[in-house]
């Protein structure tokens, strides 16, 4: 993000929030906790409502999950949603029933913001990330509820805050070590796209024709391999064949996710396409675009770029993609083929 004057970025904190009923289903191919374009898409409602007057803009969202809880129902490896049962139509038949996938979350938020002069004063922050708080608390996150919490689980309930990040590198990352440790225990969610390019190098090594799909499906389930392996025996001198089961070491809780979307046609004029949600804005038909994502202890980070995530538009690609500048510091994945 560039700004014109360093002192007035800033990060606006929304600790603790519990969601009810939020959508579990990311996209058509995975399923769990809401697609980072659901956040994204929260920020720039959430700066819509907020209006102009208000003196602040929204750039990038990070999002630590404390606890999380899908609404499923298990039976061994087999899972299955809980669905409600809608009414049933005028003439008396059954309606049919569209799978709708929900999650309990608690969550905390933190978006990178930019502030007019009006807003550099401590209490002008404050008032300012005491009224976001009560917007957020009757808007949408990721499709669910923000409701409150629970009697007696915090001595004091933690409030949004709106702090200025300093210009000077030293101290910035100093007061980010503060503010991780109050998200702890939680795990933050990071772009792990360098997973996805090692693991198609590694499949390509040994089936020329894998494509990145398949790099990103091998990723995303657990792999075992069967293993052979000779032993003597210490008596008789035999050599004695086996086979041992082995599974892919993963460098982390690695998960797949979606990143944004991608153009599937032209970009129509307002109103050309019937049944559009707003036929005031240009409408695009898209498709979901896949990566890899890693959860990792916030204390885990040296820097908040690492947690924040930014929507950028590239026009000539026709792709609208979530980026996040996080690094591992250790080699990928080692892989058993």
């Amino acid at each position: 993000m560039t700004t014109e004057s360093p002192e007035k970025r800033a990060l606006l904190v929304l600790p603790r929030l519990r969601v009810q009923n939020a959508n579990a289903i990311s996209s058509p191919m995975t399923w769990g906790f809401p697609s980072i374009t659901a956040f994204t898409g929260l920020m720039t409602a959430l700066e819509r409502k907020l209006g102009p007057d208000a003196g602040i803009a929204f750039y990038a969202v990070g999002v630590v999950c404390h606890s999380c809880e899908p609404q499923v129902t298990q039976d061994g490896y087999t899972r299955s949603f809980h669905l409600t049962r809608n009414p049933i139509l005028p003439d008396g038949s059954t309606a049919a029933i569209v799978e709708e996938g929900r999650i309990h979350l608690d969550i905390t938020l933190v978006f990178e913001v930019e502030l007019t002069s009006k807003l550099l004063g401590d209490a002008e922050r404050t008032e300012l990330a005491a009224h976001i708080g009560e917007v957020i608390a009757g808007m949408r996150v990721a499709g669910g509820s923000v409701v409150p919490p629970l009697p007696g689980k915090f001595r004091q309930p933690p409030r949004p805050t709106l702090v200025l990040v300093d210009s000077d590198e030293l101290k910035r990352r100093k007061h980010f070590r503060t503010l991780r440790r109050r998200w702890l225990p939680g795990f933050a969610l990071v772009a792990r796209d360098d997973l996805l390019q090692t693991r198609h190098i590694e499949l390509q090594r040994v089936q020329p024709d894998a494509t990145v799909l398949d790099a990103w499906l091998d990723l995303a389930r657990l792999n075992h391999h069967a293993v052979r392996q000779t032993t003597v025996n210490d008596k008789t001198g035999d050599v004695v064949e086996h086979v041992e089961w082995s599974a892919d070491k993963r460098p982390g809780w690695i998960v797949p996710i979606p990143v944004g979307f991608v153009a599937l046609s032209q970009l129509y004029d307002p109103g050309a396409v019937a049944g559009a949600r707003d036929p005031t804005i240009p409408f695009r038909f898209v498709e979901s675009v896949y990566s890899m994502g890693q959860w990792i202890s916030p204390h885990r980070l040296t820097d908040i770029n690492d947690l924040l995530w930014q929507p950028v538009y590239d026009a000539g690609n026709g792709l609208y993609r979530c980026t996040n500048a996080y690094q591992a510091t250790s080699s990928p994945v080692s892989s058993n083929n």
